[in-house]
């Protein structure tokens, strides 16, 4: 299916969030430098270009196509500087991928108003039967972290660590002081540095599928949050009723919401935390063993999983049982028409794209920077697979 494009191998120098980010105070609100290195196909040539936002080609060339995606803000941070760089793989392609939320995207892709989705949240079977022909495609992992702001609480003091129970305690209104005997019971080198403060909860105020990993991790470490609260998008918070509640827009509003107030915790994706210098919480897994949320544990979650894919090729991967799996973590699925793109040429430039971002080196090394996790092999041939099945106008799109 590929062209003959010009291999790209990256080396990205700084982390940045971008664009739809902005409202996290510490985000960059511009693009890093980027070297990248051109090797020319068919050529020893190699060309070294450091790339800038004011390098960009102002100017399209004939013939060009624009993408245009929106969705989860969880892959954001890695969608973002995929993006980014692939304009150096095809110039002809302009890709734009707005944060909007899972349930934004996935409206969008139903109303076909976007090219392509992005979500964390499962499609329900009323969205598949209103889509048509919508299919989800596995395209990261994330891990969902608890993030906190704890006063007089510094990072070269050590990190905070939470278990299953209290987690779901502190959601669920049970756990509401820092000094809490039960946090207490699992940070003793940190037992003098917990406040007696009361703990602000944020969540997220939007449809999430963020919200849906972190509320599926919930039920599965609570038979009580699964019965009284359960899982999905967006719940009703007990911390809401509690009065010690606060939501905010988007990951990156999750993560402002923390960063400017005290005593407080909420839920973002890894990269997040990782790209504003938030403190987040390890964790203590079902099988006993204290975890951190990094590459690894987020491969030993799917691990757990593996065949647990359902036909639509999603699963979900919170609570695994092994020792060195992060227990809140979740696929971010790529949404896309399966037989009823119209524009065959833009068809063919999105699976172009998304085999780029599944199969090449540096673009897996950035996610994994991040702190994403790429699909397993077996998991990448099942995608790979459901992409070879896309068709337009009835004829398939890849090989043309």
């Amino acid at each position: 299916m590929r062209k003959s494009y010009v291999l790209i191998s990256l080396v990205v120098i700084l982390t940045t969030l971008l664009g739809a980010c902005a409202s996290a105070p510490a985000a960059q609100e511009t693009q890093p430098p980027m070297e990248v290195t051109v090797l020319v196909e068919g050529t020893p040539e190699v060309v070294v270009i450091t790339a800038t936002p004011e390098a960009m080609p102002t100017e399209l060339p004939a013939g060009s196509v624009a993408l245009n995606g929106a969705g989860a803000t969880f892959p954001l941070p890695v969608y973002t500087e995929w993006i980014y760089a692939y304009q150096y793989v095809d110039p002809s392609v302009t890709l734009n991928y707005q944060g909007i939320g899972s349930g934004g995207g996935k409206k969008a892709i139903i109303d076909n108003t976007v090219d392509f989705a992005g979500s964390d949240s499962l499609l329900s079977e009323e969205e598949y039967t209103t889509g048509g022909d919508l299919q989800m495609l596995p395209m990261l992992a994330g891990a969902v972290v608890p993030i906190y702001n704890i006063e007089g609480l510094t990072a070269e003091d050590g990190k905070l660590v939470l278990d299953r129970a209290t987690l779901v305690g502190i959601y669920d209104g049970t756990i509401n002081t820092w000094n809490d005997p039960a946090i207490v019971a699992l940070n003793p080198d940190l037992s003098s540095k917990l406040p007696s403060s009361a703990i602000t909860a944020v969540h997220r105020s939007d449809g999430s599928g963020t919200t849906e990993i972190f509320t599926n991790a919930l039920a599965a470490f609570s038979e009580d949050w699964a019965t009284n609260v359960g899982a999905g998008s967006s719940v009703e918070w007990p911390v809401d009723k509690a009065g010690n509640g606060v939501g905010g827009k988007g990951n990156q509003g999750v993560a402002a919401t923390v960063q400017n107030t005290p005593n407080s915790i909420g839920y973002v994706e890894l990269s997040y935390a990782i790209a504003n210098g938030i403190s987040f919480a390890d964790m203590v897994n079902k099988a006993g063993e204290k975890v951190t949320a990094n590459a690894d544990s987020l491969a030993s979650a799917m691990d757990d999983f593996a065949d647990a894919f359902s036909e639509q090729l999603t699963t979900k991967i919170v609570d695994g049982d092994s020792a060195t799996s992060w227990p809140i973590a979740g696929y971010t699925y790529m949404v896309l028409h399966m037989e009823t793109m119209s524009d065959c040429t833009k068809a063919e430039k999105l699976l172009e794209y998304l085999n780029w971002a599944l199969t090449d080196p540096a673009a897996a090394k950035r996610a994994g920077d991040l702190g994403y996790s790429v699909l397993p092999e077996a998991v990448r041939e099942k995608v790979s697979a459901k992409l070879a099945e896309v068709t337009c106008n009835g004829a398939p799109v890849m090989g043309k």
